[in-house]
């Protein structure tokens, strides 16, 4: 018998599995009596399987609409009715390319772990970057769920980009969810697009006004937008957006810099604790995951798979090596695959700044009164305020008086007259001290200034550097003072220098890293706090680091130079700081704390890749507070910064003994399996990453091609009607977007639309180097916006799946088309579907079964064999279908029989590996209410990514015919066998 899907409503059931309503990609719905083009299907809880499609017919051709069986009838067209057409087209175009579009539109069955799309992007082939792809397809977990931790500047966008386009491929990336930073919400957004072409929808504050003004009032924003990239400081706002979340659900949500989720009860905390539960996927990235609490860390986990971790106390690496990947600049398979590709970095250079007279006295005040060397009381009442002061000094004059200002105000608060009378009068005398002070009192300003002409920054160079700074007064200071001194003048004194800090806005934020990565813009300094330490790429046109004051954490330093010192850096990074030196007894320079952390810095990034474990404490703030704390005691930096790892304590050392399971893998190459599943699928030229031949099934030998012979169908007069014009030299294609291409357009970044007038005239290629040279145009000399004017075609493109579509709808409801092929009988290209509860196929199968029973479950060669392709004639000879349609119901029974002799075979490694997941979860024991109901959730999850009990989901694709004017040995050889399995 043949299984035919239509919706509960029409056969008189009830819905008893939402998995029995089957509607894949690809295939044609009726609803309200027009023909619906399926794009994606996800059961609902209350109202049936959500179906998203687009309209065919052509009252609603190319309209995008969403349907719920328990609202609608769906009806999944009946096989059994499939008519049987002629095809006319030059070559069976038209049928070649509806095949083609159906293998496209087909969703990956859950069991294809292997990578499709990874060789098709704007990208080099570095198989580490891949690595977290394929740890998140690997079956290793029950859903797409990791935690990247790499450090600092080895391409984690990249890597993200890779799960999400993998993720779209398998029909599970429809509804996408990111969460950044504010500073580099464009930044992220950039790279997906120019990358991956995977576009997002921007709501940053100026996003949402303008979303809100455009969108009907009530409605939720994150159900208006399919892929949005939101910062996590508009995010985290519970009380406007909690309960739009709470009402959506996504299918890969990711959230940058995600160490800022571990404090319980904060905001990023709660907004975490919301997202994880639902989504599908979710993909975590920090290149500091750890606190260096491992209560805190299983927290994390626990997003990610929360029966991972037994015991939040005591767990070792090997129970979370399924969600967590790290790897460093000095692991081998990094340093290996980046030979040439990132520039090593050179010292950290101590620039020893020499106190002027007036620093001086202020030396002497802060080693007599605030921080007395000779072991007498400090003024100060409170034991690390005396060092905010130092430090405050070390880093300007300007910050000085600001921290003095505030300190005073908040004793003069008090009603205390006595008790804070020796340290108000201790601050007045500071105050007077730095009164008069401008930048030629300042040592280090004489020190940058000289240093910053040294490496040619000035008003007929181009170079660039960036200058960190802790404190935001260091900041503003600087920024009046230092054009004029490095010989700007007039307007490009004001164009030259750019700030930025938490104080400024997001947008302002993402428009000063975007000034500073263009080459054509006139900023040549950038002045920033230690806001762009985390996230932000600032290689692209700069090499050059000064560290105006130090920061007292280890990781803190390497976070700011990994702003220049990441993939992608063409010249080696050179890094300078400023440390100021006194001739005062007892008088605490930089020379005591900054320049040995720039030392142990530098050596920790050239023996272990990272100085994140080299205190163990894993927080810069916590680094900071620790070391100042041992100042106090009277220990010196390295007995600080060792000391965290002498055991010293029992806690210490169970917490260093835990860590080492995550930091002594770095540098080890991939497990053995790793190796060989990429080693299988590499095709083509050595080094090029993972070849998707064996993995996409194809009809055209690529998508240049299918889009070729796409145009030529749905536009065969495209030059007049699109303005289509092609430059066979370079590859680039020009055209007007029609008015469907247009609507789908508008989930392109804004600015990116505007700036490069993508509503008047497109332009894509399938050059990866034209691309490659847009991309990199966009940044150069002349250019204002970093938006390239040329965009790569990928297979996730919108205008490869308009055409896509464009092709599907050439084909009316419930027809095939007759194809004259090199067989020997008529063979029935049939598709085969089983699918889980979740509506995601599990086994997909594409069929040539002819009226004997024979199977050959490898549509693509079959097709192949038989000479189906862009040489074969179309003879246009008249074959009366009614025969051949007499036979689809037992060709059906044919093909389901044969799916289901082979389902248990095809089911295993899946049935394997999640009842490998139910093992483990029926281990996994905790003590509470929650925990129990967490155990089921996860054991039913688990239930429903098996295979269901129904029937396969079969569709009539097309016919084989025999040629009859083709010798009889011919087309035998071609006739379809039974597949040995």
């Amino acid at each position: 018998m043949t299984a035919v899907q239509t919706s509960p409503e029409q056969n008189g059931d009830a819905p008893d599995e939402a998995g029995q309503e089957q509607f894949p990609a690809g295939a044609q719905v009726l609803v309200r009596d027009e023909v619906w083009l399926v794009r994606n299907a996800v059961p609902t809880t209350d109202d049936g399987t959500k179906v998203e499609v687009v309209g065919v017919s052509d009252f609603v051709r190319d309209q995008e609409a969403v349907f719920f069986t328990g609202l609608d009838t769906v009806e999944l067209i009946d096989p059994r009715d499939t008519r049987l057409i002629a095809d006319d087209s030059p070559n069976y175009r038209r049928s070649r390319l509806f095949l083609e579009a159906v293998l496209r539109r087909t969703a990956l069955p859950q069991s294809e772990r292997r990578l499709a799309l990874a060789d098709s992007f704007l990208l080099d082939p570095l198989p580490y970057q891949r690595r977290p792809a394929e740890l998140a397809l690997s079956g290793a977990n029950l859903r797409p769920r990791l935690l990247i931790a790499d450090v600092v500047g080895l391409g984690k966008t990249l890597e993200i980009g890779l799960t999400l386009a993998e993720l779209i491929r398998r029909g599970r990336g429809e509804r996408i969810l990111v969460v950044t930073p504010q500073h580099v919400l464009e930044q992220f957004q950039h790279e997906l697009w120019t990358r991956f072409a995977i576009p997002l929808v921007r709501l940053d504050s100026v996003g949402i006004e303008r979303i809100q003004r455009e969108i009907p009032a009530g409605r939720n924003p994150f159900t208006f937008f399919k892929r949005v990239i939101v910062s996590i400081d508009t995010l985290k706002n519970t009380d406007q957006y909690r309960h739009h979340l709470e009402q959506i659900r996504w299918d890969a949500v990711v959230i940058d810099e995600s160490h800022n989720l571990i404090n319980r009860g904060s905001l990023r905390n709660q907004l975490a604790q919301t997202l994880a539960p639902r989504t599908d996927a979710l993909i975590l990235a920090s290149a500091t995951p750890h606190n260096g609490d491992a209560k805190s860390f299983a927290e994390l986990i626990a997003l990610l798979d929360p029966a991972a971790i037994r015991d939040p106390e005591n767990y070792r690496a090997e129970d979370i090596e399924h969600l967590f990947i790290r790897r460093t600049k000095i692991s081998t398979e990094v340093r290996e695959q980046m030979k040439g590709q990132w520039a090593d970095r050179g010292p950290s250079q101590a620039v020893h700044c020499a106190a002027t007279p007036a620093e001086e006295r202020i030396f002497k005040e802060l080693a007599t009164v605030w921080l007395p060397h000779d072991g007498s009381p400090s003024v100060s009442s409170v034991p690390l305020f005396p060092y905010t002061l130092l430090k405050s000094f070390l880093s300007s004059h300007a910050a000085l008086k600001a921290t003095v200002t505030a300190r005073t105000k908040t004793l003069e608060k008090k009603d205390d007259p006595q008790g804070t009378a020796a340290e108000l009068s201790a601050l007045g005398r500071l105050k007077e001290l730095t009164a008069d002070l401008t930048e030629a009192d300042s040592a280090k300003f004489g020190a940058l200034v000289e240093q910053l002409k040294g490496i040619g920054v000035g008003p007929s160079s181009d170079t660039r550097v960036v200058v960190f700074s802790e404190r935001v007064q260091t900041l503003e200071w600087l920024a009046t003072v230092l054009p004029a001194a490095l010989g700007f003048r007039g307007r490009t004194a004001k164009e030259c220098l750019r700030v930025m800090h938490g104080g400024l806005s997001d947008e302002q934020q993402m428009q000063v890293v975007e000034e500073f990565g263009l080459a054509g813009a006139p900023v040549r300094v950038l002045l920033t706090g230690d806001v762009a330490s985390e996230g932000v790429n600032l290689h692209r046109q700069c090499h050059q680091l000064v560290h105006y004051d130090v920061p007292w954490s280890l990781i803190r330093i390497e976070q700011r130079n990994g702003r220049i010192d990441r993939y992608g850096q063409a010249h080696p990074p050179q890094f300078r700081a400023l440390i100021l030196t006194s001739e005062t007894e007892g008088a605490k320079d930089d020379t005591l704390v900054s320049e040995r952390l720039l030392e142990r810095e530098d050596q920790a990034h050239r023996s272990l890749g990272t100085a994140e474990a080299v205190t163990g404490l894993y927080r810069a703030e916590t680094e900071e507070k620790s070391l100042i704390q041992d100042l106090l005691r009277g220990r010196t930096v390295d007995e600080s910064l060792d000391g965290h790892r002498s055991g010293e304590d029992v806690g210490t050392a169970a917490m260093d003994d835990f860590l080492a399971d995550f930091f002594g893998s770095v540098g080890e190459e991939p497990k053995a399996e790793a190796d060989d599943d990429v080693e299988e699928s590499v095709g083509g030229d050595a080094g090029t990453g993972t070849s998707t031949a064996s993995v996409l099934p194809r009809l055209f030998d690529s998508t240049a091609h299918f889009l070729d012979e796409a145009l030529r169908e749905v536009y065969p007069d495209a030059r007049d009607r699109l303005d289509f014009d092609r430059d066979e030299q370079s590859g680039l294609l020009s055209f007007r977007p029609p008015a469907d291409l247009l609507h789908r357009l508008k989930a392109l970044p804004v600015d990116y639309l505007r700036e490069q007038r993508l509503r008047e005239r497109l332009l894509v290629t399938f050059n990866r180097r034209l691309a490659q040279h847009s991309l990199q145009r966009a940044r150069e000399a002349g250019s204002t916006s970093s938006w390239p004017e040329i965009s790569l075609l990928t297979d996730l493109h919108p205008v490869v799946e308009w055409l896509t579509d464009k092709v599907l709808v050439r084909l009316g409801r419930q027809e095939a088309p007759m194809i004259t092929a090199e067989v020997a009988e008529p063979t029935y290209l049939v598709q085969g579907v089983y699918s889980n509860a979740l509506g995601r196929p599990t086994v997909v199968k594409w069929m040539g079964v002819t009226r004997s029973g024979a199977v050959d479950d490898d549509m693509v060669s079959l097709l192949r064999r038989s000479g189906v392709g862009p040489t074969m004639a179309n003879k246009l000879r008249y074959r009366d279908p009614a025969p051949l349609v007499d036979a689809i119901p037992a060709v059906l029974e044919a093909a389901e029989a044969f799916m289901e002799q082979h389902r248990d075979a095809w089911d295993r490694p899946l049935r394997e590996s999640i009842e490998c997941h139910k093992l483990r979860l029926g281990d996994w024991e905790q003590p509470t209410l929650e925990g129990e109901r967490t155990k089921r959730r996860l054991t039913d999850l688990a239930d429903d990514l098996l295979t269901t009990g129904q029937r396969p989901m079969l569709r009539v694709l097309a016919v084989l015919l025999p040629d009859p004017d083709a010798p009889p040995a011919a087309s035998a050889s071609s006739s379809a066998t039974p597949a040995a399995l």
